[in-house]
């Protein structure tokens, strides 16, 4: 996956280091994602699943080491997450590592290091999730059954005719289910190509999936678009509405 493809979340309540880590993350080719407090952070989160978070132990009214023990109760359980923190104690290291964070940089951090950390944790998750998938004949969700021997869809128990770009969008979609994916990397993944700034063709197919799955194609319940961003993967019977993220 290119770094552009690469969502990074950054949560510092310090405007000059978010700014500077954003900076060098987006010249490394990252898209970078930020918030200065706990409760807008997790709501960015949870829309955008990203890649990886960077998170400040020490944010005001909810701190970082609260905000991750609530990342890990929901949709971002598995993303890896790097504290920063002013506190190089062991019993404050422990406490961060010990509530789900995956790695923890003290401050004053040198941004060169600190994506460095970030490359790394990111390559053993992809390489974790390329395993998994690997590993995977079928993907069972209520309602909804992908079978990648059979490359067939089931609705319900009845067979869905898709064609083999709808099979292959619905199953990006759904190997993750609800993280966000941007036009331009979902048409990436699926024509293995660049759009070169013309996604009709990817929305046409994304309209032509939706009236095979969906009840009401207006109201779709499994392919939802987030406004500004692009499109998800809703697995539950429902998904809480999303704001827009602006890009």
């Amino acid at each position: 996956m290119k770094s552009s493809e690469t969502n990074i979340l950054v949560v510092d309540d310090e405007r000059e280091i978010t700014e500077l880590i954003a900076l060098y993350l987006e010249r490394e080719g990252f898209r970078v994602h930020t918030s200065d407090h706990g409760e807008e952070a997790l709501r960015i989160a949870e829309t955008l699943i990203p890649d990886l978070i960077v998170l400040d132990v020490s944010l005001g009214k909810m701190d970082g080491v609260e905000v991750c023990r609530s990342l890990r109760q929901g949709a971002c359980a598995d993303v890896p997450i790097l504290f920063l923190s002013c506190k190089s104690e062991d019993r404050d290291i422990i406490r961060g590592l010990s509530e789900g964070g995956d790695d923890y940089i003290t401050k004053p951090l040198s941004p060169s290091q600190l994506a460095a950390r970030i490359q790394a944790h990111i390559r053993r998750r992809r390489t974790r999730e390329r395993i998994a998938e690997e590993q995977v004949n079928t993907l069972s969700y209520p309602g909804l059954e992908i079978d990648f021997v059979s490359l067939e869809v089931r609705l319900d128990g009845e067979l869905v005719g898709l064609s083999a770009k709808e099979f292959e969008l619905l199953t990006v979609l759904a190997r993750q289910p609800n993280r966000v994916f941007p036009l331009e990397e979902l048409y990436r993944r699926v024509w293995q190509s660049d759009s070169m700034g013309d996604t009709r063709t990817l929305m046409v197919h994304i309209s032509n999936l939706r009236k095979k799955l969906e009840i009401d194609p207006a109201s779709p319940r499994w392919v939802q678009t987030v406004r500004g961003f692009g499109y998800r993967f809703c697995p539950a019977i429902s998904c809480d509405e999303s704001s827009p993220i602006p890009i």
